[in-house]
């Protein structure tokens, strides 16, 4: 596992000489960073960030939660949820803290084969067991619902909890779902859902890749179901016992409404759910947020220019459009349905030194509860004291540090090249470590093509493609060249190839830059996003040259995108998202409003 479960003491893999001495944290799970170095500037600079909670009354329920952090994933959202929702965590440290437990919940992470191995060796599995059928409060996230079952295929069968009749079963891609299912999706509730109430026609945030078919020896546990290629359970409930698919932690205010009712299952009047308009998967707007060190130091919001983020003025300062922390809970204001950052900072010599980009994390997902992303710097690394770290140990520390998803972006070009040289799976990469712990949905894969006219598609190794406009010299025809180092350097692979290879890898997602729109502000390159949407079965997320709202629509009508990206057109309130989800709507796409 990517960390020792349920022990305070277990060691982080950021201790070392060039490192400030380490805190404990109050989350036996967490790996605590030190707090002094870059302090004064930190908050400095989040400061400003909102602080909002919800009070809630100390008479009317123990204001105390016990919580099941197994070690694996971001539960640090969950945890910011409940605080925010005005409760204290208690963290399971023995399975006499589950049985003692007055309120239970287990935000499952990951994989199903780690998390039940741990729950078996740690004795957790039997005390779950026992708490769930004395019809104690509980609610399953996630795999916290999946393990409810009887056994997954995932890596196995595997057995669970067995609480449950049913196979937790992977997503069928042949009938051109994309897998993983990831994003904003309706529910079709049942009658006494009870902590659902609130949800009515409103999305609510799914990422998995694996789930459990409604049965007629389950049916007596459906609460609610979602439509996905076919219908699958969304939530149980049996008495106290909850447990709900999709992420509540993630899903904005409506998901908050679901962890409050069941926190405040008596106090809570009951209310006619907010008219939405919910109907099926949603496409996603998501808000970039390219993150360096500018000359003095300071942490920024910047946004290059076909990758110069640099001003064309004498002082060639870095362009500064923002504070990270303050931008990201403006756009979750706003709309956004995830917010991605991309590290981009000197610090990324030393990806697991990156306390300000942790730092960044941690802040924003105190107040943003939608999913984060975040990339640059993932990938195996030996420091200057000759310690060895996987791409497992970097990725983990982001995730504890608030982030959902990883993006890789050079590490998962060099490994495509070697998986397609020799054909073999080695396990070492780091698309292969991450998924393999975190599930595939938590691992996106960051392409950065440049086009390569041509006068004709013949004798290429690489797939090439008609434009739908010629290029500057009246070229019919272009590949797409991969690049590194932040598109500095052409690698002899394409973008159709890679995007085939890293989803044999065991990557979930792609996020398709494309180095000649970037900053443009002209359209995507619907040509580019169509070839590699065609190409893979899992979500497509395009990215660089949108300008207006029409952009949007126009990639999601001509291309099987999954979702659409933008950074500077937002940065600088040149279009807001607000405005972006309206138009769509109106065009007749499905969006979160």
């Amino acid at each position: 596992m990517a960390a020792a479960p349920f022990s305070s003491s277990a060691p982080s893999p950021t201790s070392s000489s060039r490192l400030p001495n380490v805190s404990s944290s109050s989350s036996p799970s967490l790996l605590s960073l030190s707090r002094d170095f870059h302090k004064t500037r930190l908050q400095a600079q989040f400061k400003s960030s909102p602080r909002r909670n919800f009070c809630v009354s100390a008479s009317s329920l123990p204001s105390i939660v016990t919580l099941l952090d197994y070690g694996a994933g971001n539960v640090r959202s969950v945890r910011n949820a409940i605080r925010h929702l005005g409760f204290q965590i208690k963290d399971v440290q023995t399975p006499a803290d589950i049985l003692n437990a007055g309120r239970l919940i287990f935000p499952g992470v990951g994989a199903f084969a780690p998390a039940m191995d741990v729950l078996n060796k740690t004795g957790m599995a039997e005390a779950l067991c026992a708490y769930i059928e004395k019809d104690r409060p509980f609610l399953g996230i996630c795999l916290g619902l999946q393990l409810l079952f009887e056994s997954s295929t995932e890596n196995g069968p595997v057995t669970g909890l067995g609480l449950i009749p049913g196979v937790v079963g992977k997503f069928d891609a042949s009938n051109g779902f994309r897998v993983p299912h990831i994003g904003w999706d309706a529910l079709q509730i049942a009658e006494d859902s009870e902590i659902l109430d609130e949800v009515g026609n409103r999305h609510v945030y799914f990422v998995h890749s694996y789930r459990a078919m409604p049965s007629e020896e389950n049916k007596e546990w459906i609460s609610s179901t979602c439509d996905y290629g076919d219908t699958f359970i969304a939530s149980v409930r049996k008495g106290n016992v909850h447990a709900v698919q999709f992420h509540p932690e993630k899903s904005g205010d409506v998901g908050l409404s679901v962890l409050r009712r069941f926190l405040l299952p008596k106090s809570i009047p009951a209310k006619n759910p907010t008219e939405g308009r919910a109907s099926k998967l949603a496409k996603r707007v998501i808000a970039c947020l390219d993150v360096r060190a500018n000359d003095n130091g300071d942490l920024v919001v910047t946004k290059g220019d076909q990758y110069d983020v640099r001003e064309n003025t004498e002082e060639n300062e870095v362009r500064n459009l923002g504070k990270p922390v303050d931008l990201a809970g403006q756009y979750y204001l706003d709309g956004a349905d995830e917010v991605s950052f991309l590290n981009i900072t000197g610090f990324r010599d030393f990806p697991l030194g990156d306390l300000p980009m942790l730092q960044v994390l941690r802040y924003t997902s105190e107040n943003v509860f939608v999913p984060l992303t975040v990339g640059g710097g993932i990938r195996d690394f030996t420091d200057s004291n000759g310690r060895y770290y996987s791409s497992l140990e970097v990725a983990s520390e982001y995730f504890r540090s608030g982030a959902d998803k990883i993006s890789i972006g050079s590490d998962a070009v060099y490994a495509a090249e070697e998986y397609l040289r020799t054909k073999v799976k080695t396990g070492k990469s780091s698309i292969e470590q991450i998924s393999r712990v975190y599930g595939n949905q938590a691992v996106v894969v960051s392409i950065d093509p440049r086009r390569v006219y041509l006068s004709s598609p013949n004798d290429l190794e690489f797939k090439a493609i008609k434009l739908s406009n010629p290029g500057p010299n009246g070229e019919e025809y272009a590949w797409y060249q991969c690049t590194v180092s932040g598109g500095r350097e052409g690698r002899p692979i394409g973008a159709n190839e890679l995007a085939k290879a890293v989803e044999e890898l065991g990557a979930g997602e792609i996020l398709l830059n494309c180095i000649d729109c970037d900053g443009q502000g002209k359209g995507f390159d619907i040509d580019l996003i169509k070839l590699i949407s065609d190409a893979v079965s899992i979500p497509v997320i395009a990215s660089s040259g949108a300008g207006a709202a029409e952009h949007f629509s126009e990639v999601f009508k001509k291309t099987s995108a999954s979702a659409a990206l933008a950074a500077g057109i937002f940065h600088r309130k040149e279009v807001p998202i607000g405005s972006v989800k309206e138009h769509l709507w109106k065009d007749g796409i499905e969006v979160r409003i």
